[in-house]
């Protein structure tokens, strides 16, 4: 029996590699249909078990969207599926113990980086919509589960004015895998003003249009909020 599964892995994923290549050929482009899965057991020689776990590894890759009783359709992946295929091995780094540290040192070179090139590059169009963000952070300084909300929402604007749809997919891939496990705050008001001084500092210096100041006090935001939830509440 296992001696089967491997034959049968071997040939799916021959059978991935093979699609995959076509459909980055655009022999089949995004938005058509790949063969039916009896066009595809003749095209490639293969049973029907192969072909699914074939189709099936291709949909995690986000190349195709399968429905049930419809052929397979070509999609065009995102960085969402590339990091989705990551949570696992993420969940198991961040169960080492030097895990959290090194997520944490990821996430400040993101922001880090991305508050400079905003310093360099921002539009007045992109400054009010980064003040917007910091006013509705600033609504909720009483609120605990609103504060972090509008929190992360305030980091997330900063990296979005970038441009890069990869910046923000790794950003909520950071939410997702780090923010979202930290606990809130004993005291949360005065958690929150602390934190709200940091977004002020951080968006008066892009609006200064210094990138050196900018990725300064983000670094020193982050290093802060980071010894903060390391620590135990009382």
């Amino acid at each position: 029996m296992t001696a089967t599964l491997a034959i049968r892995k071997k040939l799916s994923d021959e059978v991935r590699l093979r699609l995959e290549e076509m459909i980055r050929e655009e022999i089949y482009p995004v938005g058509t249909t790949l063969p039916s899965e009896r066009d595809l057991m003749e095209m490639f020689g293969v049973g029907r078990p192969s072909i699914r776990e074939a189709l099936y590894a291709l949909e995690r890759m986000g190349l195709v969207k399968i429905n049930t009783g419809e052929r397979a359709r070509v999609t065009r992946p995102t960085p969402d599926h590339f990091l989705s295929s990551l949570a696992g091995a993420a969940r198991m780094l961040l169960g080492r113990p030097e895990g959290v540290a090194n997520f944490e040192q990821a996430r400040l070179f993101l922001e880090e980086g991305c508050v400079r090139h905003l310093a360099a590059h921002v539009t007045d169009a992109q400054m009010r919509t980064i003040e917007a963000a910091l006013a509705r952070n600033e609504a909720t300084i009483g609120k605990a589960r609103a504060f972090a909300m509008t929190d992360v929402a305030f980091h997330r604007t900063l990296t979005e004015m970038v441009s890069n749809p990869i910046f923000v997919a790794v950003h909520d891939a950071f939410v997702d895998w780090l923010i979202s496990q930290r606990p809130l705050p004993a005291r949360p008001e005065i958690s929150n003003r602390e934190s709200f001084a940091g977004h002020v500092a951080i968006v008066e210096a892009i609006r200064a249009r210094d990138p050196a100041r900018a990725g300064r006090v983000m670094r020193e935001h982050l290093e802060r909020a980071e010894r903060k939830y390391r620590q135990p509440n009382p």
